[in-house]
């Protein structure tokens, strides 16, 4: 029988208010270590009830793209805020809004639903994100911290989560992620252009402590090692190299 999550780190679409602390471990996986990833997780983990789902996130930053700059030189602490659909936005549909830092190797989240229309007030400073309270206040003082954020971004995938029935263990393969620099509206479409080749994607585990033995086995048959690829970073750094090229 499939489990729906009980841990108050799990991101939940159906939650309006979520705190997340974890280790969040990265890899670029071709097509064939995605196929030999999936059959080896049977017996061990579960996808979750939503199954395969489109995802898009809305990157907000500074004129300058201090956030992203920053963050591209890997200092040990970072921070983020993106607004996020679960499949193509709607004006008035459930999106969340996130904080996001990594601090020494841990990812700490902050989020709270709103809608789109909500969400483009509130960085305006024309309103509330949605839900009052600690969390909202939070990604208040960070907006106020860096005076202005504009839409800088968006970042698109279609995600597979798996989950450890029974423990905390999480994972993630993320298919066809795509990027958009222009059309920065989560409402328009979920079209974009490829991060990675044909067939690539990107995995993601996530764990509040070590990953079991069983996992770390199929890594090394896989020949799946860690990598630090940020979709956003590598979004970013193609269209810096695109206006060089112009």
């Amino acid at each position: 029988m499939m489990q729906t999550f009980k841990s108050p780190t799990t991101v939940n679409p159906d939650n309006p208010i979520a705190v997340m602390k974890r280790y969040e471990l990265k890899y670029v996986l071709t097509k064939e270590q995605t196929d030999f990833l999936k059959e080896s997780l049977q017996g061990h983990m579960q996808e979750d009830r939503y199954g395969l789902t489109s995802i898009a996130s809305l990157y907000y930053d500074t004129p300058d793209r201090r956030l992203i700059r920053e963050s591209l030189e890997k200092p040990e602490f970072k921070e983020k805020i993106r607004l996020r659909s679960y499949g193509q936005a709607s004006i008035n549909s459930p999106v969340f809004l996130e904080l996001k830092r990594k601090a020494y190797g841990i990812v700490y989240k902050r989020r709270v639903q709103s809608t789109v229309s909500l969400a483009e007030r509130f960085f305006d400073r024309q309103g509330n994100i949605g839900f009052d309270g600690q969390i909202q206040r939070e990604i208040k003082n960070f907006i106020g911290y860096y005076n202005k954020l504009l839409p800088s971004g968006i970042i698109i995938y279609d995600r597979t989560a798996y989950f450890e029935p029974g423990g905390d263990l999480r994972l993630t393969i993320d298919q066809n992620p795509r990027y958009r620099t222009d059309d920065l509206d989560l409402t328009s479409s979920m079209d974009g252009i490829p991060l990675l080749d044909e067939g690539g994607s990107i995995l993601e585990i996530k764990v509040q402590d070590a990953i079991p033995l069983w996992l770390s086995a199929v890594l090394a048959k896989g020949k799946i090692y860690k990598n630090s690829f940020s979709k956003y970073g590598e979004a970013y750094r193609r269209q810096l190299l695109a206006a060089a090229n112009q």
